[in-house]
């Protein structure tokens, strides 16, 4: 059985670890990523391409973030509605 609030104490609940992309899509996109790096790589000088991959290390961390604050925005509106739910008030 999972408990949640112990994982959550423990700091062991990571959803965003357990989130695996299985849409083709989405595997096309990270393809066309991978595919445009290796282009990039070749044609742009060592130092170029350094600040290219510091530029996408930026945005995906970036990226994390914007993720982290969405979640928490989705737990405090879920919380929320079980507040209103359990209520029984109507506006």
């Amino acid at each position: 059985m999972i408990i949640i609030l112990e994982d959550l104490y423990y700091g062991s609940l990571r959803p965003n670890e357990q989130v695996k992309p299985n849409d083709p899509e989405s595997r096309r996109i990270n393809q066309q990523i991978i595919d445009s790096l290796e282009m990039l790589k070749e044609r742009l000088s060592q130092e170029d391409f350094d600040q290219v991959e510091e530029l996408l290390e930026l945005h995906s961390e970036s990226c994390s973030l914007h993720s982290a604050l969405s979640f928490t925005q989705g737990y405090k509106i879920g919380a929320l509605t079980m507040i209103e739910v359990f209520g029984g008030e109507r506006s």
